[in-house]
């Protein structure tokens, strides 16, 4: 397996062409010195930017007419000379002088005369039917040619859309397919996507086998194993601030990691997002970022934009610096570990094969997820090609499609006393009218009422609420039989329509239940009706979080950890094999959302922002470990910690929290 640096820096180099003197404050001293103050060990500097310019001499592509000197191999040699590899990317999706030199090899997704284009600030999509896919292979085939040490290739914006230029048209004459059907054109997406991958890689492989290679689309695609192949290691890209916000990274860490490659986590120095000049998050910000990467399994990078003069920013390095000063202490304990997991969250958009790209957001995924991580259960993210044995439960959220195979591996599981936690449709037939496992209920088809309310049992119910709650996404009509019901639904008066509405919203709940139940236990199932986790996901209300986590409390038995964080507090368990020892990791920052609507043309979304680290005093830890304990204590900054053990049960205090603790615990 391809072994990444843990400090990484992205530099990112997209330069117009109305921009001279480039590179005119070049200076390998100064460029070297960000490196040191910055702490870093990797950075991915530029052959071709999206602008389409080279920034080394080039016989297949276009020099920056305002470039005077091989700008990457000054990058590339300073670096190397003090020991900081250099993976060196191409933008791959993205080229504007190759769009402009070749109009016809653009992406055209509504079949349009590139003449009628309206004259707009950005760059172009190219499409990889064209001619412009070889074009890139021979761009790749040069940069490895020219730099054969390189330490990987980095291709960006990985993706194609449905298309009608010429190239495509073939395409879909030659397969059959109709240009008129979107199913068919999202076909002919699909081979030049297939063709992309296929050639540039091998192009990227032309000099040295062992050539690193990464292809970013912005997100790693949940289910999707057959790209795999193409890939030496994965980058997540993921900018708390750029509209990915804080819950996303984790997600998608906690799929890679059972993906047996190593990976990392991408952010960036910038307040919003890529592109940005002058703009600056606070160093706290990235250092709270830094630690979820490593807590989550992570190596880091973090983003930055070079100026067109090159000449290095040292308020960038020097909050970088200040976060990866704490990555280094930290690296001995976070390298070659396994994440230790009670729960296998079953992906959404794996099962139901959902294209992913970009800042995805599956809402029965990132709800259930938020729901894991707020209420502090060790989990994973898997796809159904994942071992489920290793889990107590699986949560199938929300909107599962079962088929035989995969209904096969489920009831194998809970044969030998697995546990599933579904929701909403999950676990229901394809065609709609039973269930697929003996849940204790009887189906009765999709509510007709939205909203209606639940009143859940009182040791699931919310600690605040003891009436109806309001659900406002449709529920799966049960009765129980055989089961245990978890509580009831009531039914509003009526749905809101222009021959009757109640108020501002929603019809009340009616006085009596409907006679449907909220939910199902039986042996090792608990359904519930509704899809709890999209409804979080959209609403957020702690009411609800409440009642998921206590029906899921219901199902697992004996969690490997408790702890009294708070919902912002985060934690993982990870196992260093080689070493005899388990890592906890604490984490704590507050999110505050700020910026948002104005009147200007700067306003924006909100921005999820970090800048105070405010501390946690007496954060009480138990945790199930099925070894010896030799000792406890706090690291990289040796302090131990007391600690009783009894029936493999370890208690602990940690008298104070801030940001990231690790906690190595020893055993025999």
């Amino acid at each position: 397996m391809y072994k990444l640096r843990f400090r990484q820096v992205h530099l990112d180099f997209h330069t117009s062409e109305a921009i001279d003197n480039i590179g005119a404050k070049f200076d390998k001293n100064q460029f070297q010195q960000a490196l040191k103050t910055g702490n870093i060990n990797s950075i991915t500097c530029f052959s071709k930017c999206h602008h389409g310019f080279s920034y080394h001499p080039t016989k297949i592509g276009k020099q920056h007419p305002h470039l005077k000197f091989d700008l990457l191999r000054a990058q590339y040699e300073a670096a190397k000379e003090i020991d900081i590899n250099v993976p060196i990317y191409l933008s791959a999706g993205v080229d504007n002088v190759a769009a402009h030199a070749h109009p016809e090899w653009r992406e055209n997704p509504a079949n349009k005369n590139m003449a009628e284009e309206k004259a707009e600030a950005g760059f172009y999509l190219l499409c990889f039917s064209s001619p412009y896919l070889d074009y890139l292979c021979d761009q790749i085939r040069e940069v490895c040619e020219l730099f054969p040490g390189a330490d990987g290739i980095f291709l960006d914006i990985i993706a194609q859309g449905q298309c009608y230029c010429n190239w495509c048209k073939a395409v879909m004459k030659d397969k059959g397919l109709d240009a008129a059907i979107e199913a068919d054109r999202l076909k002919c997406a699909q081979i030049a996507l297939e063709s992309y991958y296929l050639k540039t890689t091998a192009a990227c492989k032309s000099g040295r086998q062992d050539m690193p290679v990464f292809h970013n689309s912005g997100h790693i695609e949940r289910g999707n194993r057959d790209l795999l192949k193409y890939f030496s290691h994965l980058e997540l890209e993921s900018l708390p601030t750029g509209g990915w916000g804080y819950d996303h990274f984790p997600v998608s860490a906690k799929y890679c990691m059972n993906l047996s490659m190593d990976f990392l986590g991408m952010t960036g120095k910038f307040h919003t997002t890529w592109g940005e000049f002058g703009g600056y998050k606070h160093p706290n910000a990235l250092k709270y970022e830094c630690a979820a990467m490593l807590a989550y399994g992570a190596k880091c990078s973090i983003g930055d934009q070079l100026h067109p003069s090159c000449e290095m920013d040292n308020s960038t390095y020097k909050m970088i610096g200040s976060a990866y000063e704490q990555v280094l202490a930290k690296e001995p304990w976070c390298n070659n570990v396994e994440n230790i997991a009670d729960v296998g969250l079953l992906s959404s958009a794996a099962v139901n094969a959902v294209r992913q790209g970009g800042m995805y957001d599956d809402s029965a995924d990132t709800g259930a997820a938020r729901i894991l991580l707020e209420g502090h259960f060790l989990f994973d993210v898997i796809d159904t090609q994942m071992d489920f044995s290793k889990y107590k439960v699986l949560v199938l959220p929300d909107n599962i499609s079962i088929n035989d195979i995969l209904k096969s591996k489920l009831d194998k599981y809970l044969s030998k006393g697995g546990k599933i936690f579904l929701t909403g449709t999950s676990g229901i037939s394809t065609d709609g009218k039973t269930f697929m496992f003996d849940i204790g209920a009887e189906y009765h088809g999709q509510s007709q009422y939205l909203p209606d309310y639940v009143l859940p049992n009182k040791e699931l119910r919310p600690s605040f609420v003891d009436s109806p709650l309001v659900m406002y996404m449709s529920s799966q009509r049960i009765k129980t039989t055989n089961g245990v019901s978890l509580g009831k639904i009531y039914d509003p008066y009526f749905n809101r329509n222009c021959e009757h509405f109640c108020s501002h919203q929603h019809a009340p709940a009616k006085p009596e239940p409907s006679g449907f139940d909220c939910g199902v236990h039986k042996d090792n199932i608990i359904y519930l009706a509704h899809p709890v986790f999209s409804i979080y996901r959209s609403l957020g209300a702690v009411a609800y979080k409440e009642y998921i986590i206590n029906a899921l409390n219901s199902l697992l038995d004996k969690p490997t950890v408790h702890v009294n964080l708070p919902s912002t507090g985060r934690v993982t368990l990870t196992k260093q094999k080689e070493h005899n020892r388990y890592i906890l990791h604490l984490l704590y920052a507050n999110t505050i959302s700020r910026g948002g609507s104005s009147t200007t043309s700067a306003g924006r979304s909100p921005i999820e922002v970090i800048d105070e680290l405010t501390s946690l005093d007496n954060v009480n830890v138990s945790l199930r470990i099925p070894a010896k304990v030799e000792h406890v204590r706090c690291i990289p900054i040796v302090k131990n910690l007391d600690f009783n053990c009894k029936d493999n049960i370890l208690e602990l205090t940690l008298p104070k929290l801030q940001c990231h603790e690790m906690i190595e615990i020893k055993f025999g």
